[in-house]
């Protein structure tokens, strides 16, 4: 792990700030999910952006495989393997799907300000919408529609 002698102290309610430096070589985005890591033995607390539990390359949430810390449907593995030069690909085993999840065939990932700059169109075209038909439209949580009004 790499010292890169920046601090920030902790606020009154536990809270720091990620050095913007920081969240640009690692393309944080206001919104995005972060995922926290502790190894209470050598006290070091980690954080990387959190990718879900979809495939890396389509966004698929059925018959996922996990390789690299990352998961990968079948369907992106055999396109990958069908591609000249894949003969390096190594073998992956298949994990079984979620069926709390199977109803839902896709999720995609959108950075906030790709959310708020649909927002703002959505609000300019029907300003009279509730966040229900917003969050309907954009394929987002009404939560989420509230929070993306905060940063409009």
């Amino acid at each position: 792990m790499k010292s890169t002698g920046m601090t920030r102290p902790l606020d009154a309610l536990g809270r720091i700030v990620i050095p913007k430096e920081m969240r640009r070589v690692l393309n944080y985005e206001i919104g995005d999910p972060i995922e926290f890591f502790l190894d209470k033995e050598v006290g070091i607390l980690c954080l990387r952006k959190y990718i879900g539990v979809a495939c890396m390359l389509c966004g698929s949430l059925e018959n996922l495989t996990y390789f690299k810390d990352s998961f990968m449907c079948v369907n992106c593995i055999r396109e990958l393997k069908s591609h000249p030069g894949s003969d390096t690909l190594p073998v992956t085993y298949t994990a079984t799907a979620d069926p709390v999840r199977e109803k839902t065939k896709k999720r995609m990932y959108h950075s906030a300000r790709e959310l708020v700059d649909e927002l703002r169109k959505l609000i300019e075209s029907d300003p009279n919408a509730s966040q229900k038909e917003y969050a309907k439209q954009l394929g987002i949580s009404q939560g989420r529609v509230s929070q993306l009004k905060k940063l409009l």
